[in-house]
């Protein structure tokens, strides 16, 4: 059993957080790996795709066992309270992934307005419901909120100069996000082998903890992020891949066909998205590079500089991959998609990626002697 920082901070058996990726909804597999014993989190954008996405509006209502024509706040509540009583034998711990860029933030205030009302319910709900993730943008509004509430606070970052915005403004957890993961990626492609080493380097102390997210995905990553300094790993395109995952049978199974160099960029309605490669997000980035170069360079565009055909098209692609439309589908993994060839329980994963990486590093302590 490998005990860490995080384990004891949080409360888990394993040192491992899954991914809140929204919009999609992931009330299932939050359920799923918190009663693993994992890190459980629920994605709450999706609330808001009612007429942008609506295929992806209807399944988040269908997840959160709620109704479509439900204002947003009763949506949010009522997944919440789906994953608060289906991990009530288990004693699961939960928490919230909630973006917070300038673009959606009365969705970010909606939703810890929400969360503020359901905590007050009852001390377990304040016990189990305990975790805040902000992602996505400047986590330092934020820093009121979370101490008034006494949640424990992570934020997801890709840089050196956002995780020290993320220590000024008392961040508990850094996530730092390397450029391997699925879907939003950063503008500036630094990598988990560098990223991760660097933020362990300059932040982790006695009252800052470091997570490493992007491209982990078993035993072997695991061990390599702990030899890095980490405290754990989140992982999202592993927990996507697995039987109680929330997303379509086609998505699932397009990370498992995923083979060598699998997977590309292109721009996402938030930046650049890493998509698996076929020949639909081929041709999108193909006409990514065409009408959004900044994507492969490193320099942000937004929307008033980019043609909306060009997010449609990955929109609808999505969408078609949420139907199980093969011909037209697009889905976003991260690169450690051409590592993942099955489909196990949250349980299994949990275990078998903690008792490999406990086997890794007894056995590199007795391989290599270090005179």
């Amino acid at each position: 059993m490998i005990k860490t920082r995080l384990t004891e901070l949080v409360g888990l058996k394993y040192p491992l957080i899954q991914a809140g990726m929204g919009p999609y909804p992931v009330t299932s597999l939050c359920i799923a790996a918190a009663n693993a014993g994992c890190l459980g989190l629920c994605s709450t954008y999706g609330v808001q795709s009612k007429e942008a996405e609506p295929i992806v509006y209807e399944r988040f209502c269908e997840e959160a066992h709620a109704s479509v024509d439900d204002d947003p706040v009763t949506i949010t509540k009522k997944m919440f309270r789906r994953v608060f009583e289906e991990t009530k034998e288990s004693q699961g711990i939960f928490g919230a992934n909630v973006m917070v860029s300038t673009e959606v933030l009365e969705n970010a205030r909606m939703v810890t307005q929400a969360i503020a009302e359901l905590r007050a319910e009852s001390p377990e709900m304040r016990e189990r419901f305990k975790v805040l993730v902000t992602s996505a943008g400047d986590p330092m509004p934020w820093g009121k909120y979370v101490e008034e509430q006494g949640m424990i606070w992570m934020h997801v970052f890709p840089s050196v100069r956002a995780a020290r915005r993320c220590k000024k403004a008392g961040v508990k957890v850094l996530i730092a996000s390397g450029h391997e993961g699925g879907m939003h990626t950063a503008w500036q492609p630094v990598h988990s082998m560098t990223l991760l080493p660097d933020i362990v380097e300059k932040f982790s102390d006695e009252n800052t903890l470091v997570v490493g997210t992007g491209g982990f995905c078993d035993g072997k990553s695991l061990a390599a992020a702990f030899a890095m300094g980490a405290d754990g790993v989140q992982m999202g395109t592993r927990f996507l891949a697995t039987q109680e995952s929330d997303f379509s049978k086609l998505w699932k199974q397009m990370v498992v066909d995923c083979q060598d160099g699998g997977t590309l960029v292109a721009r996402g309605f938030v930046g650049p998205a890493r998509l698996l490669r076929n020949a639909n997000s081929l041709k999108h980035a193909y006409d990514t590079a065409r009408l959004a170069p900044g994507s492969y360079v490193g320099v942000p565009d937004d929307y008033s500089t980019i043609p909306m055909d060009l997010l449609l098209y990955a929109r609808e692609c999505v969408a078609a991959c949420e139907k199980g439309d093969a011909e037209h589908a697009i889905a976003g993994a991260g690169e450690c998609a051409q590592r993942i060839t099955d489909l196990p329980t949250c349980a299994e994963l949990a275990e078998r990626i903690t008792n490999d990486a406990e086997a890794i590093l007894k056995g590199v302590a007795a391989k290599y002697v270090v005179d």
